[in-house]
């Protein structure tokens, strides 16, 4: 009674958590115990030996099985009991964790825990010149465990126990009606044991506890999270719209980039140097039969030593625009090496550019594959 009002009173005033691991699976617990047992003379001991298992239904409350067997040390001529064993009691004893009773879970196991126990068993006594039947009785058990608890998740526990183990009444030695709790038919025990506590389904060996929250709070939750909600969606109509428009550009950029470059514009005038040199269509080699035209400027060079000619090599429309701004160079170029080669030309005297491709020199296409001349002198 005074254990269930201070349940009451605590669970009255604990925090607002939730203890998970709860399942029927969980918080189950296996271990074995040893020690030794006397009367209230304490002048004979008795060694015993009990297996117990049991599961916790909350941080507080729980039930453990126990069996447990009482050992004969004395000699035959003196025992007066019928074997080895002096008597064997099996017991179902519910808990309660004082520690987490009065002062709370704090999401795992204390190093230092002290738990009650108390229920009722059957015995049965192993004593010579008397019946099984006789010998059969109604156990009642009351404990104590001082209980440390070790490992990465507190999963073992090591305890000291004293108990007190009445014989409330025998088969034809004691009736019903005789049933108390009398001194006189007790068994003091001290033990020592260990328990390990299973796995649970919430990863750990133990309860753990979750924060609860109210409605309010939960209101506001939810309402932050709508609004995050409707602020990712306005975001994401924005990036699609970015997108779009950035497509668009893309569009239009490589649009542009196809398109073939204009040709560059050529004032259509004479050449200071009436001779010309023409090639063949992607040809930057000066043939045989414009050898002629070039010798014209060699002597016109040599009778005129003042004279410094710029050689301007063209290419006609057609094809890539880069392709033949790299051809009008190379026409030029060509030309000035037989000017200095062949003819001993000084090459500082001339000068070469590459103007591209254009159409505005000739009315014919293929005249426009040329190179000019020009005495930048005059």
């Amino acid at each position: 009674m005074f254990i269930a009002a201070a349940a009451i009173a605590v669970s009255a005033s604990a925090q607002k958590t939730v203890v998970t691991s709860s399942k029927a699976g969980d918080n189950w617990y296996i271990g074995v115990n040893a020690g030794a047992q006397s009367d209230k003379s304490f002048e004979k001991y008795a060694p015993t030996l009990a297996v117990r298992a049991g599961k916790n239904f909350t941080t507080v409350f729980g039930v453990a099985f126990e069996g447990e067997a009482g050992f004969n040390t004395h000699t035959v001529e003196c025992r007066p009991y019928a074997n080895i064993l002096t008597n064997v009691d099996v017991n179902v004893l519910g808990t309660a964790n004082l520690m987490n009773l009065f002062a709370g879970y704090k999401g795992e196991p204390r190093a230092f825990e002290v738990t009650a126990l108390g229920g009722f068993g059957w015995g049965h006594g192993f004593v010579a010149n008397l019946s099984d039947k006789a010998l059969n009785a109604l156990t009642s058990k009351v404990a104590l465990d001082f209980a440390y608890n070790l490992g990465s998740d507190k999963q073992w526990q090591i305890y000291i126990e004293p108990s007190v183990n009445f014989a409330l009444a025998y088969n034809e030695l004691m009736p019903a009606a005789d049933i108390q709790y009398d001194i006189n038919r007790a068994k003091f025990g001290l033990k020592a044991g260990f328990n390990y506590k299973f796995g649970n389904s919430n990863g750990k060996h133990n309860f753990a506890i979750e924060q609860l929250r109210d409605q309010a709070e939960i209101d506001a939750l939810n309402a932050k999270i709508n609004e995050a909600q409707a602020a990712a969606d306005a975001a994401k109509k924005a990036v699609a719209a970015k997108d779009a428009k950035i497509a668009e550009l893309q569009k239009a950029l490589t649009e542009c980039q196809n398109k073939p470059a204009p040709a560059p514009v050529v004032e259509k005038k004479a050449a200071n140097l009436q001779p010309s040199v023409v090639f063949g269509q992607g040809k930057s080699v000066v043939e045989k039969s414009q050898m002629a035209n070039v010798n014209m400027i060699a002597n016109y060079m040599k009778q005129h030593p003042e004279a410094k000619v710029k050689i301007s090599g063209y290419a006609s429309p057609e094809g890539n625009a880069e392709l033949n701004q790299k051809l009008s160079e190379k026409r030029a170029e060509a030309v000035k090496n037989i000017l200095v080669k062949q003819y001993k030309i000084k090459a500082d005297r001339l000068e070469t550019e590459g103007l591209g491709a254009t159409d505005k020199l000739f009315d014919e296409v293929e005249f426009n594959r040329v190179a000019l001349f020009n005495d930048t002198n005059k």
